[in-house]
């Protein structure tokens, strides 16, 4: 009898292929390359700023350069509003005093006895629970100082100067040196625009200008070099003397240079 050859099947393996990053790439459907979207250069930040100069009737003489590094400046409120916290804390005196139940004068005495009163007990007149006793956790003398960076208090004054040119609070007048009378005075500063609160910056030695204005209701009176944020947000108007933008500029610089 014939022997049969039995023919056996191959076994097929059931591993599955490794999944590796170049299967991924090449089994990902290719998405359609787009144009590149030419670059935009960055248009370059202006040096100075080109204002406008009224007289003191309120009609322009011409115009003047204004420094972009503080008229032109980005606008950081933050930083604006840690200015103005930091000023106002360093107004405080912090005076305020009380007297705790050691300070008051009075008897040490136990008022009356501890048990049989049927009243609460109490150890002594000066307690803070009786008219006249001391204070709890009453305020003492403390310092509520804080400080600031000078370049960031520079950067806030910027900021605050960008703000208000922006919005049209600021108006630079010639010819303000000139006035010694105060009804002169407000006279100009009618003829500008100002209605309401206005901070006047003054050259630091125009000695006449400022007495002239200082009888003024609502106008506040401030040297450039001590001009800082919190008085710029706080007044409607700013007027400045042509000469104290002169000021203002020195005194950036010089401080910038440092």
């Amino acid at each position: 009898m014939p022997k049969t050859k039995i023919i056996k099947s191959k076994k097929t393996s059931s591993k599955k292929p490794a999944v590796t990053p170049k299967l991924v790439r090449s089994l990902a459907p290719k998405s359609p390359k787009l144009p590149k979207s030419p670059q935009s250069p960055e248009s370059p930040k202006p040096s100075s700023v080109s204002v406008s100069v009224v007289g003191i009737d309120g009609k322009s003489v011409g115009k003047m350069t204004l420094p972009a590094e503080l008229f032109a400046a980005k606008v950081n409120d933050a930083l604006v509003a840690q200015a103005v916290r930091v000023y106002l804390a360093n107004q405080r005196e912090g005076a305020a005093s009380t007297k705790t139940r050691g300070d008051v004068e009075g008897s040490t005495r136990k008022i009356y006895r501890q048990k049989g009163t049927g009243r609460a007990r109490h150890g002594g007149i000066r307690a803070p629970i009786f008219v006249g006793g001391g204070i709890t956790f009453g305020p003492h003398p403390r310092d509520y100082h804080l400080d600031l960076p000078q370049k960031m208090k520079r950067a806030a004054l910027a900021s605050a100067l960008t703000s208000a040119l922006g919005e049209g609070k600021m108006i630079i007048v010639s010819g303000l040196e000139g006035l010694t009378k105060t009804k002169d005075m407000a006279h100009a500063l009618q003829s500008v625009g100002v209605t309401g609160s206005a901070l006047l910056v003054v050259d630091g030695g125009a000695i006449t200008t400022s007495r002239a204005a200082r009888n003024i209701a609502d106008v506040d009176i401030l040297p450039a070099q001590d001009l800082h944020a919190y008085t710029v947000l706080t007044h409607q108007k700013l007027v400045f003397m042509k000469e104290a933008v002169e000021v203002l500029k020195k005194r950036f610089a010089q401080k910038k240079s440092v």
